[in-house]
């Protein structure tokens, strides 16, 4: 009873560990495969309204052809994933997987992005 109670705690240690972490989307393309946290400045959000599947794509720190990583909403899970920001900073949690050699994260549902908090001045 006593190991069993153990390696559950160890395990409920790493996943919250893990989920605490998150990278910078310019290091995304360095963990394709991986479910990850990825952080950074929205610069481009657009709806491509005549594409199959009517998609949103979101790219931070860099806007397309030159972006660094891309959030990707489907039309079908819109109302899931809600309002998501036009500016600021965001963080999306998923797996990373890449498109054409840039990074990406589909986003399903509401529980996959936030706004981080404003780090504060002292």
């Amino acid at each position: 009873m006593f190991r069993s109670t153990m390696i559950a705690l160890c395990l409920l240690v790493s996943i919250a560990a893990a989920k605490a972490q998150s990278i910078a989307a310019s290091e995304a393309s360095k963990h394709v495969g991986e479910q990850a946290t990825v952080c950074g400045h929205i610069v481009s959000k657009h709806t491509a309204d005549n594409a199959n599947g009517k998609p949103t794509f979101m790219d931070l720190d860099h806007a397309f052809p030159n972006q660094t990583f891309t959030v990707v909403i489907w039309d079908r899970d819109k109302l899931k994933v809600g309002d998501l920001p036009s500016s600021g900073n965001v963080c999306v949690t998923g797996t990373i997987t890449q498109y054409k050699g840039v990074s990406e994260i589909v986003l399903h549902d509401a529980k996959g992005w936030q706004v981080p908090a404003k780090p504060t001045v002292q």
